[in-house]
């Protein structure tokens, strides 16, 4: 396979389709300032419309923001979150007063992704008008079963198999390693976190469901905090230039047992 001597500025690698994907969901999101408006529904429906042919099914969700006060007292009020998705519920669109994101448990290929993202973006810009980014991220979660715990030493490089790959490890119950990275060009923040997971248990129920079984999970969530103005073509181009990033940084972490044993053919 291609080799990566730093994932953080190396080339990205070509992409390799992975039929079997151990891919639990990837996110892209764009927060932005508050806009109040988006709370209606009457004001909401253009942007629905423009949507619509790709996410026909509306959802509306009710929840709970998190706002810190003056002192750093924490108070939280009810908001409306809108969920777009397919018929088959593949993929999900959401929009909130203050962000829009996409995300999918079926992914296939970055620029299908890009692509989706790209239009909500456009459709975003034209119907809802947020004039500034506050936040763009992107967000791959790799989770693999039980059955690949015991071939973990094969399937990543050294650097991130953890205490797992110790003799009196392999039964580790609970073992997350955490780094954050920021990129040489300024860019953005990449966070990386790998290892296994309890069953029943989550890092973060809002990405990845718990399970019934111990798992292991490679999550690479690369982001930027540069405030700039809302435009969809420049955001659309960073995300990708994000994505590019992140599937460097998984090429660096696995091997090319981990290619074959999940579909495809190491260069």
């Amino acid at each position: 396979m291609t080799e990566i001597r730093n994932p953080l500025v190396d080339p990205a690698p070509k992409e390799i389709p992975l039929p079997r994907a151990p891919l639990a969901r990837v996110i892209a999101q764009v927060r932005f300032p508050v806009v109040a408006s988006v709370a209606r529904q009457d004001f909401i429906g253009p942007f629905q419309e423009a949507i619509r042919a790709e996410y026909p099914v509306l959802r509306p969700e009710k929840g709970r923001a998190i706002l810190a006060g003056l002192g750093g007292v924490i108070t939280s009020e009810e908001r409306t979150v809108w969920r777009f998705t397919e018929v088959e519920e593949g993929w999900r669109a959401s929009l909130a007063p203050d962000f829009v994101a996409i995300e999918t448990t079926k992914y296939t290929s970055r620029n299908d992704l890009l692509s989706r993202l790209d239009r909500l973006l456009q459709a975003t810009q034209a119907h809802i008008g947020p004039k500034v980014i506050d936040r763009l991220g992107l967000r791959y979660i790799d989770r693999l079963d039980a059955s690949a715990l015991a071939e973990i030493p094969r399937l990543v490089r050294p650097e991130i198999v953890g205490v797992i790959g110790l003799n009196w490890g392999s039964g580790a119950e609970h073992s997350i390693c955490e780094s954050a990275f920021d990129l040489p060009d300024g860019s953005g923040r990449l966070q990386s976190k790998w290892g296994v997971l309890p069953s029943d248990k989550t890092i973060d129920p809002s990405a990845i469901e718990p399970l019934g079984e111990r798992t292991w999970i490679l999550d690479l969530d690369l982001f930027s905090e540069r405030r700039r103005p809302f435009e969809a073509a420049p955001a659309a181009a960073q995300a990708r230039t994000f994505a590019e990033r992140i599937y460097t940084m998984f090429r660096w972490a696995v091997t090319p047992e981990f290619i074959r044993r999940y579909g495809g053919t190491p260069e």
